[in-house]
C-alpha cells in the first residue's frame, strides 16, 4: 500500500469535508477549496476522519492514492491555517511595494517590473525588500512566490536578486586569471 495514502487525515476543530464521487469538497475558517478524487480512488468520511482507499493494485492506483491523500491534507491545512512563502529582495536600489491590484518590483531593470495580484492569493510588502505571499491554496501561493522570483533570481556571483527567505545559494568565486590590466 501507499506509505502516504494509508495514513488518514484527521479533520481539526472547524473544518468540515463533503465527499462526492469525483470531488472532496473542505471548508473551514479561511475558505472552502475542492480537490478532485481520481478514478479507482474512493474517500470515506467517517465523522472527523478523512481515509482514502484504491481499487486495485496496478502501480498508476497506488501513485493517484497517495496524491489523493496528499492534495486532501494540503486543502486541510489551507483551510484551517493558511499557506505563506516569504521572498527578500537583496541589490542596492531594489525594492517592491503593492499598488492597489500589482506588485511593483523594481529589480535593477530600466523600468519597474509589473505583476498582476490574483485575486485568490493576498501580496503584501512587509518591507520594502520583503515580501509575502500568502493564500489557502498551497500550489498557488508557490506558483505567484515563484512568478515573482523569475522576475530577477539570485546572481551567482554577487548574491543580488529576489530570493525565498532561507534559501541556501552558494557564491562563485571570480575567474582565477584575470587581473587588472
Amino acid at each position: 500500500m501507499s506509505r502516504i495514502g494509508k495514513r488518514s487525515i484527521i479533520l481539526p476543530a472547524g473544518v468540515k469535508a463533503a465527499v462526492f464521487a469525483d470531488r472532496i469538497e473542505i471548508e473551514g475558517k479561511k475558505g472552502k477549496l475542492t480537490t478532485p478524487l481520481y478514478e479507482g480512488i474512493t474517500a470515506n468520511l467517517e465523522g472527523t476522519t478523512l481515509s482514502f482507499v484504491r481499487s486495485d493494485d496496478t502501480k498508476q492506483r497506488r501513485m493517484f492514492h497517495g496524491l489523493c491523500r496528499a492534495l486532501a491534507q494540503n486543502a486541510v491545512i489551507g483551510v484551517s491555517a493558511g499557506f505563506q512563502k516569504q521572498l527578500e529582495i537583496v541589490g542596492v536600489g531594489y525594492k517592491a511595494r503593492v499598488d492597489r491590484n500589482h506588485l511593483e518590483l523594481s529589480v535593477g531593470y530600466s523600468k519597474p517590473k509589473l505583476y498582476p495580484i490574483p485575486p485568490d492569493v493576498e501580496v503584501v510588502c512587509e518591507k520594502p525588500t520583503l515580501i509575502s505571499v500568502r493564500g489557502i491554496d498551497r500550489q498557488r501561493v508557490g506558483q505567484v512566490a515563484d512568478d515573482i522570483h523569475r522576475f530577477r533570481k539570485p546572481d551567482p556571483y554577487k548574491l543580488k536578486g529576489v530570493r525565498y527567505v532561507g534559501e541556501k545559494l552558494i557564491k562563485k568565486e571570480r575567474k582565477a586569471g584575470v587581473t587588472g590590466a
